[in-house]
């Protein structure tokens, strides 16, 4: 599932769509809902974490990225994810309020909420978009 996210090809996809961050995140829950399809669960959570990343600083978006998270966890009976994703739920509005959310974060449990991670290459642009 090789996803070509490079600014060119998102700006063709979302010429109806004028925010290309927004089209990536929901390319992103495409490729997510492909690889649970088909019962790729590496791949499922690797889309769910970029979607997340591009998330990030849109409350609703970032909110709908730790609750489809949460639901995948809950589908797979993840217990420890489940509980990491109720608490990062809680939070969301808290990080949105104040500013503070870990640029580059994947959102899952088995990492810490609060720090900051390497964006993917190809997510770069869209994430300094929303940063500016």
């Amino acid at each position: 599932m090789a996803n070509d996210l490079r600014p060119a090809k998102i700006a063709k996809a979302s010429s109806k769509v004028e925010d290309p961050v927004r089209t990536a995140y929901f390319l992103e829950l495409r490729e997510y809902r492909t690889a649970r399809a088909i019962g790729e669960v590496a791949a499922a959570w690797r889309h769910l974490e970029r979607a997340h990343i591009l998330a990030q600083r849109r409350l609703w978006l970032h909110m709908g990225s730790h609750t489809r998270m949460f639901a995948f966890a809950f589908s797979r009976r993840d217990m420890r994810e489940m509980s990491g994703q109720l608490l990062r739920l809680a939070l969301v509005p808290f990080g949105a309020l104040t500013g503070r959310l870990p640029v580059g974060n994947t959102g899952r449990a088995r990492v810490s909420a609060f720090i900051p991670m390497p964006v993917p290459e190809d997510l770069r642009p869209f994430v300094l978009q929303d940063a500016s």
